[in-house]
Order: C-alpha cells, then structure tokens, then sequence
C-alpha cells in the first residue's frame, strides 16, 4: 500500500507587492538566497501569462494576463502563518531585524457588549464546535483583498484538510446584525443567495444538487460529499434570520466581503476544536496589521446552548517552552552562547526569551502564529536556521567508520528468505492493539508487561504488542475468502515491546525495550503440528544452533546430524508446554543453552486452541510459532 504523496504548499506572491512590504529591492538571486537563509525555496519564477501559456490559453486569453513576475515559494507544511503575503513578509522583516515581533491584543468592543453566538444542540451530529471573532475598522485595497481570500483558500487545503476539519467564514459586519446562532438544519428547509449567485435564491438541498452538476462552480463541487447525505446541514443565521453562510460549503451573497468593508466578523465551523482555534489565530494574527489599531481583535462569546458553556475566541493562545543550550548546540553542530541564542529566538519570533537561573535553560515565548513549536528539537531547528546553516562549520569526522547493516537485521533478512523459500508469504502487522486480542483472547491474563498509550484514538490501539501472534490470527480472520485447501502459511519478523525499567540509552532509563520476534501461522484442512515443527527445526538449523543428543534420538533423521554445520557450545531442544493459547499435550516450549549453561525458553510452539481460533473468528484449525531470535545471535 502506498500512501499518497503530501506536496509543501507553495505561495505565490507579485515580486513588486512582497519588495514593497519588505522596504528593499533584492535581486531573484539575492532573493533565492534570502528564501533559503529564512528556510523557504523560492520554487519558481513566472508570471500570469506564462502560467496560462502553460494550461493552453488562447492568444486572445493570453493578451489580458499580466507579465508582472510572480515567485512561488515553497513553505513547510506547518507554517500556517507563511501562507500569505503579510505573513511571510512580517516574518522577513523580524528575521532580517526590521521589526520586532508583534503582540497580539484582544480589545472589549467600545458597546462594552461583546458580539454573540449561540451554537443550537441539533449541530452536535454535523460539525459541532464554532470558534468566531471581529476585525475592527480594516482597510482593504484589491491586493489586501486577494491575499485574504487567497489565505483562506490556502488554509482549507491545508490545516482544515480539504474543509473537513474546519471551515472558514468572513462576512461584513455591518450588514448584518447580532447575536448569531448556529443551526442544524433539514435541506429543504435552508433558503437563500449563495455567493456564488447575484440573486437567485436555491434551498439547501437544490443547491447541492447545483454544484454537483453546474461547471462554473466545479471549484465547489469537492465540498459537497461532505454534508449531502447528513440528514442535517449546518447553518448560520443572523438576528433577523439571515443566512451568513452554509458550512462547509458556501457563504451567502448577503454578508459578502468587499473592497469597502471595513468590519469584519470571522466563523469557523469545525470537528476539531484544537484546529479551528488554530485557523482562527492565523487569520486574525494575519489581517489585524490592516486595523487602524493594528494586531488588535475584538472577541465573540461562543455559547453552547446544550451544556451553558461559554468559551471566548479567539484565544491568541501564547505560551512558554524550554531548551537546553547543550542540547541546541550538540544537535546543530555549533557552539554558541545562551545570550546569542536569545538574539536569535528573536529572529524567529520565539520572543520574549530569556535564559533561565540555572544557566543552562532557554526559555522561549511560542506565539500564536507558531503552532508549529511542540518540542526542544523545533526551537533548535528555529536557532539552526536564525544562526545560518552556512555559518555551520564543516567538520571532518574524527572516528572513519563504514556504514553497515545491524547483524540483527542482517540475520533478519536471511530468516526471511529461507522462510519463504518453505512457501511461507510475509506479512507485516499493525504495531497497536487492543488489550483484549493481546492477552483475553489469546487465554492469557495481563503481565504487566505491556507498554499502554495514555490517550489511545480508540480501543484498537491501547497497548504495543508483547507478541506478533495476536496480527498473524488478524490475517487470517480478515483472508477468510483465501483457499485453505492446500494449506495457509504467513509468517513475521518484527519487533515486540516490553517494559524494562533497567534498559538504558544515553544514561537515561527508556521503560522499556525493543525484541525481535519470528512468528509463523499454518491454518489448513488439518492443525498442521508437524509442519510448524518442521519449521522450528529449519530455523534452528539456519541458525546454526546443534539439536540436545537426546532429541536427535526422537529423530528419524540419526546420524545425518552429525553432519550439520554449528556453531561451537549452542544446543537446543523441544520440551512439553503449558502456553494456555495452545492446546493442552499439543503444545511445545523451544529450549537453548549455550557453553553447557541451564537450558532457557526462546519460544513456543503448538496447536491453536478452538477458543482462540472463535475469539478471532477464524474456521480452520492451526498451528503456530513465536520465538525471539535476538536469543539466536
């Protein structure tokens, strides 16, 4: 299965608008350098009429487009606040010293009454949360204008995950009136002009139906699956029952945006609280530098009319983190002193910064523009990029090694080749699961000995498995259209993980410990015993690893094993198992000792028992195998 590749998204912006924001006329070299200096790439150089030559445009076409040249730059995925000409411009001017970082305020409306929406229970089934906030006497011009729409567009593809998670409205406020409520409602029962039209009027349900269908509004046409079949849409209205917008999907025409707006009341539905709090803070933090008091925001009191709660938006949520100055220096390759690395979390508008008592601690100020600082390792990166990867000086390296495959894996790999030249098919198994299929339906009570997640997404991935058998048994319940006649035979080497409060890496105690396991599944018209003891015993002998003189003597095979290639002082043997997954008297522990030491388990083996083959749903007998080949080396 191959995972779709996610691209960076790319801003295009008119060269002269961004020069002129940022006070200076730079070269496209210069230009090229400053991009990658800030950590962005300036991907392309173009203009409209090129980019249109490119989509086939007639001459006609071609003679209305502009020659004025565009950049597209490339910026992270997670730098919300680069999505637009104020936002990258604004981090410019900070990083190259020109301006100092804003603050951003949340000022009480002059009524003394703040704005309010009521969010309705009937909205809980459909897109239950709505975070809002106003934008006092704004300026637009046709180019403040274009950027503002063009973030929001930039957002929706990005952060709110093609609209899914959350969807942005921005409506004139002064030609609506508050307060506001947020409905769910029937289709047929939503009536009013979309955006899209001067002053036809459709219902809700029509208007689906509309953009499915219509080619001038195919930019909408993605949108619709995602609330067509709800018996419920989404719905804002104003005090007189005027329509502000039907989320995700379209705004009405009523509240549109305009050159002359100069009040701007901003929604955002959502199913996920955490990203529209995030979607909101850029596009204020963004578009408050046009107020007449700029970076400042008026607030919304958002009521939950269900529950009586009352949350005020926008958060501007700001917050402190902390590095280690060794830390930032060892991972970048530098040596640089805390106070330097002030001046340069300022760089990065990570300020107000400061160097904590102890001396070895900074501690930076994430705004809420950087919703991308989660870890030590993302201010290092910001003081990496603020002091200058150029600056960073090449070191040969004091040690000449040659890289090389770890012999676990190595040894891995050769298990694997000869397993599935004994027809076995490789599989690979989720990592997660569910207490239940790890220890209950396995017949076995919990050990302790499990690595729990403290906020699992749901109760299929509560643990990391201690054992791989519990994935071969999924595969086989979910292949159940596969031909068992001739017999089904997978196999795994992975990684199980343990608690172990003695492991450590770096003079630090992890908890726990990686082991590589060997697991093998043969399900068939009958258990198959011998075959996955036939299995244990190739292993074994792959391994190198002598079978005990007294289990020779079981064997058919008699002298030729004296003829087998092993290694000096590794013997093992097959010994009668209580493993409560397997049968009683059909199942097996796999013994090895080395040097003449005591005999120790590496693994087991046996037929399935019926109730775990029930509690996985699978019809046919099995047998299987799990031994921890890190006891083979």
């Amino acid at each position: 299965i191959f995972s779709k590749v996610v691209e960076m998204p790319t801003l295009s912006v008119q060269r002269s608008r961004l020069f002129a924001a940022l006070n200076k006329t730079y070269t496209d070299q210069e230009f090229d350098e400053l991009c990658f200096e800030f950590g962005v790439e300036l991907d392309e150089i173009t203009n409209e009429r090129e980019e249109a030559e490119k989509m086939g445009a007639t001459e006609a076409q071609l003679k209305t487009l502009s020659t004025e040249t565009v950049y597209k730059i490339d910026v992270p995925a997670n730098r919300y606040d680069l999505l637009c000409n104020e936002g990258l411009s604004r981090s410019l001017r900070i990083f190259l010293g020109q301006q100092e970082a804003p603050t951003y305020q949340l000022v009480e409306p002059a009524s003394g009454k703040r704005e309010v929406m009521t969010v309705k229970a009937s909205t809980k089934g459909v897109r239950p949360h709505v975070v809002c906030a106003i934008l006092r006497n704004i300026t637009f011009n046709q180019e403040r204008y274009e950027s503002f729409i063009d973030l929001q567009d930039q957002l929706h593809r990005n952060l709110c995950r093609m609209r899914t998670l959350v969807a942005i409205g921005t409506h004139d406020y002064d030609t609506v009136e508050g307060p506001f409520e947020y409905h769910a409602k029937t289709p047929e029962s939503i009536d009013f002009v979309p955006l899209t039209e001067t002053d036809r009027s459709f219902t809700a349900k029509d208007l689906m139906e509309h953009y499915e269908t219509d080619p001038s509004c195919k930019h909408l046409k993605p949108y619709v699956p995602i609330i067509k079949d709800e018996p419920l849409y989404p719905v804002i209205y104003d005090q007189k029952g005027t329509v502000l917008s039907l989320p995700p999907i379209i705004n009405g025409r009523h509240s549109r945006i305009q050159l002359t707006t100069t009040n701007v009341f901003i929604e955002c539905t959502a199913t996920d609280l955490t990203k529209a709090n995030i979607v909101l803070d850029t596009v204020v933090a963004m578009f408050s530098e046009h107020c007449a008091q700029p970076f400042t925001v008026e607030p919304v009191d958002v009521v939950y009319e269900e529950t009586g709660e009352i949350q005020t938006t926008p958060i501007l949520f700001s917050r402190t983190e902390t590095a280690k100055v060794d830390f930032v220096n060892s991972l970048i390759g530098i040596k640089c002193d805390a106070e330097r690395m002030v001046e340069l979390c300022h760089k990065m508008q990570l300020g107000p910064a400061e160097l904590l008592p102890d001396g070895e601690t900074l501690r930076v100020t994430v705004p809420c523009t950087r919703s991308d600082i989660l870890h030590a390792v993302d201010i290092a990166e910001d003081i990496g990029i603020a002091y200058g990867y150029n600056n960073i000086v090449k070191k040969v390296p004091t040690t000449c090694t040659v890289g090389g495959e770890q012999p676990l894996n190595h040894f891995g790999d050769l298990l694997r080749e000869e397993i599935a030249r004994a027809g076995y098919i490789e599989v690979l198994t989720h990592g997660l699961l569910s207490t239940h299929d790890n220890y209950t339906a396995l017949r076995k009570e919990e050990d302790g000995l499990a690595v729990s997640l403290s906020n699992p997404a749901n109760i299929e991935y509560e643990v990391i498995r201690t054992t791989l058998l519990p994935g071969l048994l999924k595969v086989l319940e979910h292949n159940k259209s596969a031909s068992f006649s001739g017999g089904f035979k997978i196999f795994e080497i992975s990684d199980v993980v343990l608690k172990d409060l003695e492991h450590v890496v770096t003079e630090s105690i992890v908890g726990s410990k990686n082991s590589r396991r060997l697991a093998a599944v043969y399900a068939g018209p009958t258990a198959g015993f011998e075959i996955i003891h036939g299995l244990v015993d190739r292993v074994m002998c792959l391994s190198e690893v002598a079978p005990d003189e007294a289990y020779i003597k079981n064997s058919i095979k008699g002298d030729e094993e004296k003829y087998r290639v092993t290694r000096e002082g590794l013997v093992y043997t097959i010994a009668e198992g209580s493993d409560p997954m397997f049968f009683q008297g059909r199942a097996a522990d796999i013994l090895m000792k080395r040097d003449g030491g005591e005999f120790k388990k590496i693994g087991s083996f046996g037929v399935v028992h019926p109730e775990v083959l029930k509690k996985f749903d699978i019809g046919y007998p099995a047998s299987m195998l799990e031994i921890n080949i890190e006891d083979l080396m």
